[in-house]
Formats: structure tokens, C-alpha cells, sequence
């Protein structure tokens, strides 16, 4: 009788040993399903980041117009921001010596390392937005602010391509 309890017992605690595996079993199985998940997701959106889709190509039409846009008086300087971050600005103007107005203006700026690599691309609208269009004859001045230029930047200006141009 003594060996019936005591198998009883130890059958008792196997089950509920088992019972309490269970449990986190699967919930480790769970979280590690979500994990994976987010893991994927997570890859893709920077993957994504990495390789946005390309933005137009200049127009045949744009391409003739761009002798007509001179940029000038480009300079470049770094300041410090509130929050301690260096921050590059470029300015300069932009002169419309052609005989369309043109709505917006959007250029490549280029910064490179001391071996010439592109460390980084960033498009930019110098005319447009909150400058308005360009009329015919018309000189505005613009400003671009840049704060994420990787330190193998070579502190030299960048190249400024147009790579834009929308009449309007």
C-alpha cells in the first residue's frame, strides 16, 4: 500500500512537473515567433531605407533649361546646434537667366571622403516650397542645413548637381 502511495505521489509530481514546462514552453515558442517577426520586419524597412526608389531623372526639356540656372556666391559653414551636434550649412544663390519661370529646383549635394567616395547623397529643393517659383531674370538666395554628414567626410564642399527642374 505504502509503494501504491508513493507511486501515486511520484506520478502526481510528474504531471504536474510537466504541467508547469508547458506552460512556458509555449510561451517561450510564442515570443520567440514575434521576435522573429519583428526581426524581418525590421530588416526590410532598413533594407528599404537603403535602397529607396530613384527619384526622376532630368527631362530632356530640363536638361537644355539647366545652362539657364546659375548657382553663385556658394559657400559653406559649420555651426554648432542646441543640442551640441555639428550642423554644415551651404549658401548660396540661384539665378534664373533664361526666359521660363521654374517652379521648382531640386539638387544632388555630394560629399565625399578623402579617397572621393561618396559618403553621402542627399536630394534637395533650393527653389520650390517655401521659396516659391523663379521667374525669369530673378535671383533667390537659399540655405541648406545638413547635421548627418559622416565623419570620413572630407570637409571639402560638396558637389552640387541639379537634378530637377519643374517649369512653371
Amino acid at each position: 500500500m505504502a509503494d501504491d502511495k508513493e507511486a501515486k505521489k511520484a506520478k502526481t509530481a510528474v504531471q504536474i512537473e510537466t504541467a508547469r514546462l508547458s506552460v512556458p514552453i509555449s510561451v517561450i515558442v510564442g515570443v520567440i515567433v514575434v521576435a522573429l517577426g519583428l526581426g524581418a520586419w525590421a530588416l526590410l524597412e532598413y533594407l528599404d531605407r537603403r535602397n529607396p526608389p530613384k527619384p526622376p531623372a532630368l527631362t530632356a526639356e530640363a536638361k537644355q533649361y539647366v545652362h539657364n540656372l546659375q548657382l553663385s556666391d556658394v559657400e559653406m559653414k559649420a555651426t554648432e546646434s542646441y543640442m551640441k551636434q555639428k550642423v554644415v550649412e551651404i549658401l548660396g544663390n540661384i539665378a534664373n537667366v533664361g526666359p521660363r519661370p521654374v517652379k521648382v529646383v531640386e539638387i544632388n549635394c555630394v560629399f565625399r571622403d578623402a579617397y572621393g567616395q561618396v559618403v553621402l547623397r542627399e536630394r534637395v529643393a533650393i527653389v520650390g516650397g517655401k521659396t516659391g517659383p523663379l521667374a525669369p531674370g530673378d535671383k533667390k538666395s537659399f540655405r541648406l542645413a545638413f547635421d548627418n554628414i559622416p565623419e570620413s567626410w572630407n570637409q571639402a564642399l560638396p558637389d552640387l548637381i541639379i537634378a530637377q527642374i519643374v517649369f512653371g
